[in-house]
């Protein structure tokens, strides 16, 4: 055994022993010398790209990380994983690609640390579903492993006003609406999006960057680090470096991913007013990690931990304000001092919770964007969980801004996104209306498409307080209103959303968590004897194989085998 054994307890197998000469003859073709057989290799997965600006600067972010690596006297190994873009995939068919991406990109992860023995992992991700694949990844493998964010996206700028993707997605429903003219409309599209980095708000990609760092899987400050900024260059050395640390201590994700730092997440969620995706992924991560998460677990911790941050959407500020105020630090500190937080959770810095956050200061910032437990946003988290007739397996609502919290009205029934998309555009909606998006589900869409385009327009529209939305896909983290999205069981398997018809009362009360819709169990008991399940979309290739695997999604949506 060479030397330094203790610092290669999987790699060894490749490096050490004259029966492993071939293997050690690749890998000098790779660069490796006698010495380097020494050192503890770490795998760096790369989620680079130039299909999106989430991820268009991660090659630079990863070769900051390589040289981490090595300056600590490690093996760097960078390889490549997929990413689609949310935003350019939205509206269509290819968003049904994009919660498979998750799964894809966690299963490549494995495959590759799987292969390769790395001693420690380093995932780079930067649009949204990068975060969840590259963490379920790093607790199935279980080596040694940090998580990096690409980064958040800097402000565009019109009229002296900050804007960002969702405002064009807005701007649309406006056009459609006469609100505002060609001109414009193409001045917001060429201003909202000015460079790398992911989409500015607390939408998905910065909900899960955040729950990533409570969770303790990512080093301080790093959720809310611009993409284009030399703090987010330094972080990735330090992330490289701290990784061969990692490896050292023997000191593991499954270590760090309890059910308390779950928790912790959820509350760090809750009170940045997070994207209600981070359900859906933080089950799978769960899932990945055998922890025991539900989704009741969300409602619980909602219910006593207020929102502080005035964040988009439904609020006023980017991440880039999150960061200049203290970042998620500065709101964890809050969380700590009131007795919400696990402070004893364990870190990738070695650190406890309370560790990291002992010298950090109250949030200071010239604009209010982190609020006090004396003027919270609001006095208990914005995401709800809510059950009924209608989602026995629950759905998912985002509160945050919403005037009225109740809504009752009759269902407009379309079989997929884009009808629902087109019946706003012929004015076919109206106040009081419940539209209903079906088929959209895991199995049915398949894939869970967001319903980003849809929510605009009802908001470009001016019907944000008057028409309710629910579906059993999901809604993007740039979404807001009165919309329910992972309504389980869903239409495919024979749901309650797939039973509805139009003109059916529903109703929503978001302060009991309840969504019925106004008809007898016997009446319900008939149409489900009627209903006949439809053909898959798919015959084959990927989304075949995703339909026959993937999970409810009130269990995280995943295609790995439930126990």
């Amino acid at each position: 055994m060479a030397k330094n054994s203790s610092l290669k307890p999987r790699s060894t197998v490749m490096t050490e022993g004259d029966a492993r000469a071939p293997n050690r003859a690749m890998l000098r073709a790779t660069g490796m010398k006698d010495k380097d057989f020494e050192k503890p290799i770490v795998g760096i997965a790369s989620t680079w790209s130039e299909v999106t600006p989430c991820n268009m600067h991660i090659d630079k972010l990863a070769l900051a990380v390589h040289a981490g690596v090595e300056k600590a006297g490690g093996v760097a190994q960078t390889f490549g994983t997929i990413t689609v873009s949310d935003g350019i995939a939205m509206g269509h068919e290819g968003m049904k690609y994009s919660l498979v991406s998750r799964e894809v990109i966690a299963d490549s992860i494995e495959v590759v640390a799987g292969a390769e023995r790395f001693d420690g992992i380093v995932a780079i991700g930067g649009c949204d579903k990068n975060m969840p694949g590259c963490m379920i990844a790093l607790a199935r493998v279980n080596t040694p492993g940090i998580f990096i964010y690409g980064g958040t996206i800097m402000p565009g700028k019109l009229h002296g006003k900050d804007i960002d993707i969702v405002s064009i997605f807005e701007a649309v429903g406006r056009y459609q609406a006469k609100k505002i003219d060609a001109k414009e409309l193409h001045a917001i599209e060429c201003k909202a999006c000015p460079g790398p980095g992911s989409c500015g708000g607390m939408y998905t990609a910065n909900t899960m960057s955040s729950a990533i760092e409570a969770m303790g899987m990512s080093l301080p400050y790093g959720s809310t680090t611009p993409a284009v900024s030399k703090q987010k260059r330094e972080e990735c050395a330090t992330a490289g470096r701290q990784a061969r640390e990692l490896v050292k201590r023997g000191l593991k994700p499954r270590d760090i991913m309890t059910k308390k730092a779950f928790e912790n997440a959820i509350t760090v969620v809750m009170a940045i007013g997070g994207s209600t995706n981070a359900v859906l992924h933080l089950l799978a991560m769960a899932r990945a990690a055998e922890v025991e998460l539900s989704m009741e677990d969300f409602n619980r911790i909602s219910d006593k931990t207020p929102l502080l941050c005035d964040m988009k959407p439904g609020g006023k500020y980017l991440t880039v304000n999150l960061h200049e105020a203290g970042g998620v630090p500065a709101v964890m500190k809050e969380l700590l001092d009131a007795g919400l937080l696990h402070g004893d959770c364990m870190t990738v810095t070695g650190k406890t919770v309370a560790e990291n956050l002992k010298n950090v200061k109250k949030a200071k910032s010239i604009t209010p964007v982190i609020h006090d437990f004396d003027n919270p946003v609001m006095t208990r988290g914005p995401i709800v969980v809510m059950h009924g007739n209608l989602a026995p397996g629950g759905g998912v609502a985002k509160i945050k801004g919403i005037k009225k919290l109740q809504h009752r009205g009759p269902a407009k029934v379309y079989e997929c996104e884009e009808d629902a998309f087109a019946a706003l555009q012929r004015g076919e909606v109206v106040r009081g209306d419940t539209i209903v998006i079906r088929n959209e589900g895991p199995k049915g869409g398949p894939g869970m498409r967001e319903m980003l385009a849809v929510t605009s327009a009802i908001i470009g529209q001016g019907f944000g307080d008057s028409v309710a939305l629910i579906t059993d896909g999901r809604f993007s983290g740039g979404s807001y209103g009165m919309v329910i999205g992972h309504v389980a069981p869903e239409a495919y398997v024979g749901g309650t959303i797939g039973l509805l018809r139009n003109g059916d009362i529903i109703a929503i009360d978001a302060e009991k968590k309840t969504i019925e819709v106004e008809l007898s169990d016997e009446e319900l008991a008939r149409r489900k004897k009627e209903w006949k399940q439809p053909a898959p979309k798919y015959k084959r290739g990927v989304l075949r194989k995703y339909i026959e695997l993937v999970s409810s999604a009130s269990e995280g949506a995943v295609t790995d085998a439930l126990d």
